[in-house]
């Protein structure tokens, strides 16, 4: 075969395979994993408490053990906007109990203006490994100033240095300007290891929930889910569909 012939059968076969890649597609409507079998249900005598925050600690620790979830206080948070746009990204919750679900975020980011312009929330924690989630929603506040700062001196000088560098959701031209605030903080902080000011734009907030609805997947597809919430003005638990729980909570299951 001659040099011109090897050539041209060369980007001919070169074509096929490239159009052979262009048009195989991916079959997302076919992907499906298999979740956990009949006898690993998740049933209302199953709860370790009969209010939400008791239930997320069990499920929240045992996501802890398992080493394969790498960052188990991951959260989606959903904030909406005064026109009605909603948006979302994943936070780390850094704090949880009877009183709410904590995070830290600067305050000039856009889900800190949607917060002050609407405080309605959602949050979202999911663990694959073990097929479950929990669904928050309610009303976030602000953590004070010395809550707020306390936990910014917890943090790493790193982490410091950058919550001081970055104004966070504003268009800036490289990253080189933000390598040049960092190098002129840590001159100034981290070589003669002073205490640095936690910004005056950056703290903490707390999710106040309303609902909290714990999810488990079942490999039929008949999923698993109670939701605690708290009752309508008037609403009397029936012990059927909906059912008397601690602490001013009632908890039904929802179809999947």
């Amino acid at each position: 075969m001659g040099l011109k012939n090897f050539v041209s059968l060369s980007c001919s076969c070169s074509k096929l395979a490239s159009n052979h890649l262009r048009n195989m597609s991916i079959d997302i409507g076919g992907m499906r994993i298999k979740y956990k079998d009949k006898n690993e249900t998740f049933l209302e005598k199953h709860l370790v408490s009969k209010e939400p925050f008791g239930q997320f600690k069990a499920w929240f620790e045992e996501a802890c053990s398992r080493k394969e979830i790498l960052e188990p206080n991951a959260m989606c948070l959903a904030t909406v906007s005064k026109e009605g746009f909603p948006s979302a990204r994943f936070v780390l919750c850094k704090g949880y109990g009877k009183d709410g679900y904590k995070f830290f975020s600067n305050y000039g980011s856009r889900k800190a203006k949607e917060m002050d312009e609407n405080p309605n929330v959602a949050a979202t924690f999911y663990w694959e490994v073990l097929n479950r989630s929990i669904r928050i929603e309610g009303t976030v506040e602000k953590l004070d100033e010395v809550e707020s700062t306390k936990y910014f001196h917890s943090r790493p000088v790193p982490s410091q240095i950058a919550a001081c560098a970055s104004f966070q959701s504003t268009p800036i031209e490289s990253r080189d300007v933000l390598c040049e605030r960092e190098s002129v903080l840590e001159a100034e902080y981290m070589i003669p290891e002073k205490e640095i000011p936690k910004p005056s734009f950056w703290g903490g907030y707390i999710i106040r929930p309303r609902a909290v609805e714990f999810w488990q997947g079942q490999r039929d597809r008949l999923h698993d889910r109670i939701k605690f919430r708290k009752p309508k003005e008037g609403e009397v638990p029936d012990g059927k569909l909906l059912h008397q729980g601690e602490d001013g909570w009632v908890y039904e299951r929802l179809s999947p």
